[in-house]
């Protein structure tokens, strides 16, 4: 009976929709990330060799000499770092929006948070329906409500 339960909230858990978001997620990520590096490989490192008077296709110029330190390689990753968090950023950013639409259209607009009444004596949060201040025992002249 426990393992029939198990694989119960297991099967729930795999078809949550953020659960299968984030495997095409994954996968896309995975995709576009050899996407980005070919185009830092190919095209931004080749630029940076030139300004950096190094040989085209590898940045000799920021290599430490004598070691295995190699900047070149480390602004390389950078770049493609940069690269697929700007565009995550932007994908993101694009989903988001779409939901609002989404929510606009389905009439789930956000319902504004009302603040907690104050006491106007000593501008301290009382609770609503409050007809006294606990922090000043001011009288109010009708019932606290929320604004």
């Amino acid at each position: 009976m426990g393992m029939k339960k198990f694989l119960g909230e297991f099967k729930d858990f795999i078809n949550r929709g953020n659960v299968m978001d984030l495997a095409v997620a994954v996968i896309i990520g995975g995709a576009f990330t050899a996407i980005v590096t070919a185009l830092t490989t190919n095209i931004i490192n080749p630029f940076i060799s030139f300004i950096a008077g190094g040989t085209p296709g590898e940045l000799s110029g920021l290599v430490v000499p004598g070691t295995e330190i190699d900047f070149g390689a480390f602004i390389s990753a950078v770049i493609n770092f940069l690269i697929v968090a700007f565009i995550v950023f932007l994908l993101v950013k694009a989903v988001n929006k779409a939901q609002e639409a989404a929510d606009k259209l389905a009439g789930k607009e956000k319902e504004e948070e009302k603040k907690p009444p104050v006491c106007p004596f000593c501008l301290e949060e009382v609770k609503e329906g409050a007809t006294r201040c606990p922090h000043c025992t001011g009288a109010f002249d009708e019932p606290a409500k929320s604004k």
